[in-house]
Parts: C-alpha cells; structure tokens; sequence
C-alpha cells in the first residue's frame, strides 16, 4: 500500500465534527486509487447506528446509496473513517473485524486532532502515511 492523499479541507471537517460529537463520527472516503496509492476526493459522513462512544456501525442501505453514487461519478469508496473518543487512533478489536470486511483503508481519527490510517494486509494491521494536501 502507497500512501493516502486527503485534502487538508476535508481532514479538518472530520476533526471538527469529531470535536463537536461525544459518539464516534464514522463515514466514506470516496475517490480513487492509482498505483499503490489512495486519493480521497470526498468524504461522505454516515449515521452511527450504535450512537456509542466506543463503536459505530453503518446502515448497509446508506452505504449503498454511498457504494453507488461514487460509481456514478466514475470513483469508488476508497476507505472508512471513524472516530475514537478519547482513545488513540489506533485499530480496536472491534475495528479489526471491520477491517476484515472492508479491504481498504481505514482512517481513525480522535478528538485530540490526532489522525493516523491503516489497512489489513495478510492479516497483519499496516500503517499508511497520511499526505495532507
């Protein structure tokens, strides 16, 4: 895996909203992969359906709605992001079976402004350096 490229627009309308939510923030990274590395054009918040602190899950339905609308505009959902409130932006146990599902990389941001990606590679979490453009 090569690097993800976020603009620094969006990556700031995440950690503002993780800022202002005492539940996790989660959502789509929406654009496209060229070579190793990941490009995100979008970034498409969702409902938490657990409305916790410690957890989050997406409707399927809104995730279609998300899975076509990218295919549309000729792009595809290019990775998660969720919020971890209070905690390191690390992959929890409950995030590793997310990430088992979805083949892609996953950001996870806190409420300190702190941010870092990752993806499950041969069962093995890998960090992907995060570009801020």
């Amino acid at each position: 895996m090569g690097n993800l490229f976020i603009k620094r627009a969006h990556l700031k309308e995440i950690l503002t909203k993780v800022r202002e939510s005492k539940v996790e923030i989660c959502g789509f990274l929406v654009g496209t992969i060229k070579g190793k590395d990941v490009f995100v054009e979008k970034v498409v918040f969702a409902s938490n359906r657990l409305n916790s602190p410690v957890g989050f899950e997406i409707d399927p339905l809104e995730t279609l709605k998300v899975l076509e609308a990218a295919e549309r505009e000729g792009k595809e959902i290019v990775g998660i992001f969720h919020s971890h409130v209070k905690c390191p932006p690390y992959p929890s146990s409950r995030d590793l079976k997310g990430m088992d599902l979805w083949r892609n990389v996953w950001l996870i941001v806190n409420n300190l402004g702190e941010y870092r990606a990752f993806i499950l590679e041969e069962d093995k979490i890998k960090e992907v350096k995060v570009e801020v453009v």
